[in-house]
């Protein structure tokens, strides 16, 4: 049986199996919607830019290391309740270090796996309203990252954006989370199958 959000003609389970989703799963109106969506979006993109840049600062003051932004936001892929994720590649034998640099600033959220043999340290702090995920890679995960943002931000097109973050959109507002958690990551793993990345557990961010 096709399942749909009422709002949709999308069978999104279907999407969410394929792992894609692009403009020739879309009717013309659905993808009007999908594209109006989108643009409202994009309204908040000078606000995440001026809070991103300030965290940036802070982050390099405090560690030394300036971060990229590793989130939604900088693929553009964000929905409007977005928190921001930056990172940084950061000497797996320092780590002890750089929790005891951090601990004025930011609320150490734990230990995360990222592939089958390494993982992150994720702090988050505020600044201006908006919640600030900082992971700490080891420095060859961080450079793997990197290359995959830039094929992202090279390749990607911008209905291929517009459709993933609908299809987001729709997963998130049904209620539908683990799919939704799931659908996140769908954009790292085409992009680049070697760097596994596994989330910080759902929040309100997006």
């Amino acid at each position: 049986m096709t399942t749909q959000h009422p709002a949709t003609e999308l069978d999104l389970t279907a999407i969410t199996r394929k792992g894609w989703a692009d403009r020739g799963d879309f009717s013309d109106a659905e993808f009007a919607r999908a594209t109006a969506f989108y643009n409202a979006m994009r309204t908040h993109d000078e606000r995440l830019h001026r809070v991103r840049a300030a965290a940036a600062d802070r982050i390099e003051q405090w560690t030394g290391h300036a971060p990229r932004d590793v989130g939604s936001f900088g693929t553009r892929l964000n929905l409007q309740t977005s928190d921001l994720d930056l990172g940084i590649g950061y000497p797996v034998e320092d780590r002890d270090r750089l929790k005891e640099v951090l601990a004025g600033h930011t609320t150490f959220l734990g230990e995360r796996q990222t592939s089958f043999a390494t993982s992150r340290l994720v702090f988050s702090f505020t600044l201006d309203g908006i919640e600030i995920d900082l992971s700490a890679l080891t420095v060859d995960d961080f450079t793997v990252a990197c290359r995959m943002l830039d094929q992202i931000d090279q390749t990607m097109t911008r209905e291929e954006r517009i459709a993933h973050t609908w299809v987001k959109h729709l997963l998130r507002s049904s209620g539908r989370l683990e799919e939704y958690a799931a659908w996140k990551l769908v954009t790292y793993a085409r992009f680049c199958d070697e760097f596994n990345w596994v989330p910080i557990p759902e929040k309100t961010g997006a």
